[in-house]
């Protein structure tokens, strides 16, 4: 069932419950109105047959057929009494005279018969009059209100019918269409809200293909720069040492040549194994596995600030909380990729690296005294590396940068020792 069927039921209900009421209290006091009105007419009864035994041509038509509240009729010889009508207004009128004066029949002197008696007719007529006006105005203020609530209902359906639509298309894939604004202002807040929520969602889509996009272009420099590194480097000195090995069957008869010969392998073989190990260190943290993560830290900084000549500045507590395996590297891993930044971006001559644990926070602090950049609109793949380590971690990352004022990178973490 539609909200539209179920609003209209329960103002259908509303109504007919305070038409039920304002009927039983209209029924209620029309019936002691009625009961006073037949407590005067009475006397009236009274009065007329008392007036009938004295002159019984006092009782013509035309004197008694105007008469408000009192009805006479002449018997038929041999009836005693009129027979009983039917209808809602007889039954009405048997009601309300249960505990009223009774009729009475009057014989005249000429013989004839008359029976003489309340009549709640013009009484009952007005109450039956009184509730079909009521019911008129209910149901003309029910159909007003029935009008009134479609009017409106079909207003904001219509709208929701289009957010409907629209959200249909945003699951599709769709993230360009947008809600007209016009129409009252909660609507154009909704219609807003959604605008901006897809214009966030189409942005933040592009930013994801653009991302993608670069890391796949990275991923491509880094598997170049491994080849170029194996086939340029590594290589070159196991060819080398292939070929040293193959003269040592030349020399054998040749010590000083031999002793030369031998001299240069051991040193192709300490620059293959520097180079593989070079290798292995950019390509995970070995270093993690022997030593705590402040000592690996410690080398790192050390290790950044002999490659780039920037001086770094290192503070960190020494009780640290217990970290898991991925854990440490995603901080590791962070504090690389922020160094690495400080060194192609900042222009920096000094950095300052703190990382601390208060109140159940680790907190990671590093800046620089670079030149400092107005904050780009959108992260490139750095940052957004760093964003997705800080969101592994459960922290929150912050990246602040003013121009002449060097860049800082603040990362905080829930965890308790």
């Amino acid at each position: 069932m539609s909200a539209l069927w179920r609003i209209n039921l329960g103002v259908c209900a509303f109504f007919a419950l305070v038409t039920l009421a304002c009927a039983v209290l209209l029924l209620h006091q029309a019936t002691a109105d009625v009961k006073r009105e037949l407590q005067s007419a009475e006397s009236v009864v009274h009065y007329l047959r008392e007036t009938a035994e004295r002159d019984p041509a006092s009782l013509q038509p035309r004197l008694t057929g105007s008469l408000r509240h009192v009805r006479v009729r002449w018997l038929v010889p041999g009836e005693l009494f009129p027979a009983d009508e039917e209808g809602v207004k007889a039954w009405l009128g048997r009601r309300l005279l249960d505990d009223g004066p009774a009729a009475q029949v009057v014989d005249l002197p000429d013989g004839r018969r008359a029976w003489i008696a309340v009549d709640p007719r013009d009484e009952i007529d007005e109450i039956l009059d009184s509730l079909v006006q009521l019911l008129y105005v209910c149901a003309l203020a029910l159909l007003l209100s029935l009008l009134v609530i479609r009017w409106a209902v079909r207003r904001g359906m219509r709208l929701l019918d289009e957010l409907l639509q629209a959200l249909r298309q945003v699951s599709a894939g769709n993230l360009q269409v947008r809600l007209g604004t016009e129409g009252v202002p909660e609507t154009q807040q909704l219609a807003g809200h959604f605008n901006r929520m897809t214009a966030a969602l189409a942005e933040a889509q592009a930013d994801n293909a653009r991302l993608t996009q670069a890391l796949l272009a990275v991923q491509e420099q880094e598997r170049t720069r491994l080849a170029q590194t194996l086939h340029d480097d590594l290589g070159q000195y196991v060819a080398g040492i292939r070929a040293r090995a193959c003269l040592l069957r030349l020399v054998m008869d040749q010590p000083p040549t031999l002793e030369q010969t031998v001299s240069q392998l051991e040193d192709h073989c300490e620059h293959l194994q520097q180079g593989f190990r070079a290798l292995v260190h950019d390509l995970y943290p070995v270093v993690l596995q022997h030593l705590p993560l402040c000592e690996a830290i410690e080398v790192l900084a050390g290790r950044w600030q002999a490659t780039q000549g920037i001086a770094c500045q290192l503070r960190i507590d020494t009780a640290l909380p217990p970290m898991s395996g991925p854990d440490k590297t995603h901080l590791y891993r962070l504090l690389q990729e922020a160094l690495t930044n400080v060194a192609r971006h900042a222009g920096a001559t000094q950095v300052r690296i703190r990382l601390q644990h208060r109140a159940g926070r680790l907190r990671l602090l590093v800046r620089d005294n670079g030149q400092g950049a107005p904050q780009p609109p959108r992260a490139g793949v750095g940052l957004h590396s760093m964003a997705e380590r800080a969101r592994s971690l459960g922290g929150e990352l912050r990246v602040i940068s003013q121009p002449g004022a060097g860049w800082a990178l603040a990362l905080n973490i829930a965890w308790e020792a």
